[in-house]
């Protein structure tokens, strides 16, 4: 929080949002164009009526001074309101087509905004989205889509309606009373220019008051995310405490960015009360001289007040602009960020057929610090390798790197003899599989969660997977079977029940290569020993790659691999390494089955 408070909030990149905006709307140019077109017409309308009205007031001072005949008047007036009504139609069908034609527009930009910035984010790499808070994230993306709603009402709605009532009153005044005209010019460009001032003065608050509320949100998102947590240790009053203290923060900028609204108003009601005043004087003074009749006299407030609804309008619409322009400030900063992790120009899709892996001359530095060092191995096809060290030793830095969520400071990786960043690193990771030790599932059905790993299975290859993983025995029991919800991260089940819908979504993947990282150090003994079977299963005809911390686990891998900083320092079977004094063998003698410290 200090720190958001201690630097300094950069202007917003109005070019950037503007150009990014202008992306989404140049897609649907002609319904735009075209909703413009029908919006302006309908504001046409509006000045005729008025004109119609001027008519009726000067035809009627001719009647009653005895200057027009009852039937000529009649006739005008039968005239008039024949063309009023047409207007009122008229008006009324433009009106429906307008609001069908923004409607379709903004949903359609809407969609656009979504699609482009969810499909960017979701690629970006591994270390922006360890870096970046989900709530946040979430926030923006939603915050994004109501802003391009806002800044598309306020061009179609406020601006250009604004721009129209202006030429068309300024252009009727001229031709009636000039110095109305500049009356009514000088009132709007003080009305906005003053707007103007107060909502820049606003907009640092009001960037502000977004991040605050962003903060706020991701810090809810991770207060539910952890509600076990919080529970088991009775922390709920503490968590309060710390909300209500962030929200506090969040409502007092908010506050303090509301407040300019006060001088807002005030100012606004000065200007058009004083503007107000000397159109009234002016064209009053013109009547009495005999320059101007009643009927141009009313014309001119009545064309005046056609003016009131756009400007407030136009300048209500420039505070959804600002608005509009700290959310895209917000949310379009992420196009700004590129997937670290590049794919060369000509890359091709990977497609493993023999599953051998080798690992030559590694080198990652990680925050200015070696994680991994000389590292060589070579795997062979079907192999099973175990790689076993202390915490920080560099064995899942090495998972990642096969996956390329980093890419190696030197060296490098090579699959069926082809290196890996020759190769579209999506279809890299796709070619590979995994059991993860914390199998976190989609808030769907266990069915769904499986298929995951291959979409295109038939039933009968799911079921198959279930099978295997001997979860149709667990399932039996739920009320839907497979169609249960697993609930949000797949809290519905046991660790057990989740690592069992991991091994099968393994399974159903049908990969070459499987990755078991610490698969089963979350579990009891009793269910690790259950899975461990289904494991050995899963492996069979598949290179793996198994990291461990429970090495009564890796007993039967064909070759062990122990690594300390970085560097491997043992290599042979269980047996072998047993016999040898080393790090392998003490860490055996101290756990005896259970877990590395």
């Amino acid at each position: 929080m200090s720190e958001i408070k201690r630097r300094k909030l950069r202007d917003m990149d109005i070019k950037h949002n503007l150009r990014t905006y202008g992306s989404l709307i140049k897609k649907y140019k002609g319904l735009f164009f075209l909703t413009t077109f029908v919006i302006l017409l309908a504001e046409g309308t509006k000045v005729i009526d008025k004109f119609l009205f001027k008519l009726i007031i000067d035809k009627g001072t001719f009647f009653t001074d005895g200057s027009l005949v009852v039937e000529n008047f009649i006739s005008l007036l039968f005239l008039i309101a024949v063309v009023f009504i047409s207007i009122i139609v008229f008006r009324a069908l433009l009106n429906w087509i307008k609001f069908s034609l923004i409607n379709n527009l903004e949903v359609k930009m809407i969609f656009d905004l979504k699609k482009k910035f969810f499909n960017h984010i979701i690629h970006l790499s591994h270390s922006f989205h360890t870096s970046h808070k989900t709530g946040s994230l979430i926030s923006r993306l939603v915050r994004g889509g109501s802003a391009v709603e806002r800044m598309t009402d306020v061009l179609v709605f406020n601006t250009f309606p604004l721009i129209f009532q202006f030429g068309a009153v300024i252009f009727s005044l001229l031709y009636f009373d000039r110095v109305s005209a500049i009356v009514v010019a000088l009132t709007m460009v003080s009305f906005i220019l003053y707007s103007f001032f107060i909502q820049r003065a606003q907009q640092e608050h009001l960037i502000f008051a977004n991040r605050m509320e962003d903060r706020e949100k991701a810090y809810v998102s991770d207060v539910f995310t952890n509600i076990d947590s919080i529970k088991y240790f009775g922390k709920e009053n503490s968590i309060k405490n710390r909300f209500k203290l962030l929200n506090g923060m969040t409502v007092g900028a908010f506050l303090r960015s509301w407040n300019f609204i006060r001088w807002m108003d005030a100012g606004q009601s000065l200007i058009i009360g004083v503007g107000t005043f000397f159109l009234i004087y002016f064209p009053l003074m013109k009547l009495l001289s005999g320059e101007l009749s009643i009927g141009t006299l009313v014309f001119i407030y009545t064309i005046y007040g056609n003016l009131m609804p756009p400007l407030y309008g136009f300048v209500h619409g420039m505070r959804n602009v600002y608005r509009a322009m700290a959310d895209f400030e917000d949310l379009f900063q992420y196009a700004k960020f590129s997937n670290e992790i590049k794919d060369k120009v000509n890359a091709k899709r990977l497609t493993i057929k023999q599953g051998t892996i080798t690992f030559k001359d590694l080198w990652f530095k990680y925050h200015d610090r070696y994680v991994l060092k000389e590292f060589d191995l070579n795997i062979k096809k079907n192999e099973k390798i175990a790689i076993v060290g202390h915490s920080g030793s560099g064995k899942s830095t090495l998972v990642k790197l096969l996956y390329r969520l980093h890419d190696p400071t030197r060296g490098k990786i090579l699959i069926d003899g082809k290196k890996i960043s020759d190769f579209k690193q999506e279809s890299l990771r796709n070619e590979l599989s995994i059991v993860p030790q914390e199998c976190v599932l989609f808030d769907d059905t266990i069915y769904n969660n499986i298929a995951f790993s291959n979409p295109k299975a038939s039933e009968k290859d799911v079921w198959r997977a279930i099978r295997f993983a001997q979860l149709d025995k667990t399932i039996r029991d739920f009320p839907k079977q497979e169609k249960t919800i697993v609930g949000e991260r797949g809290v519905k089940l046991s660790g057990g029940e989740k690592q069992r819908v991991s091994i099968a979504r393994a399974l159903l993947a049908n990969k070459k290569i499987l990755v078991l990282d610490e698969a089963t150090s979350s579990l009891d003994s009793e269910t690790e020993h259950e899975i461990q079977s289904d494991l050995a299963k899963l492996m069979r005809g598949r290179t793996a790659i198994i990291i461990a911390h429970r090495l009564s686990t890796i007993m039967h891998a064909d070759k062990i691999i122990v690594i300390e900083k970085g560097k491997i320092i043992q290599v042979g079977s269980h047996r072998q390494l047993i016999k040898k004094q080393g790090v392998y063998k003490k860490l055996w003698n101290l756990q005896k089955g259970g877990y590395i410290k």
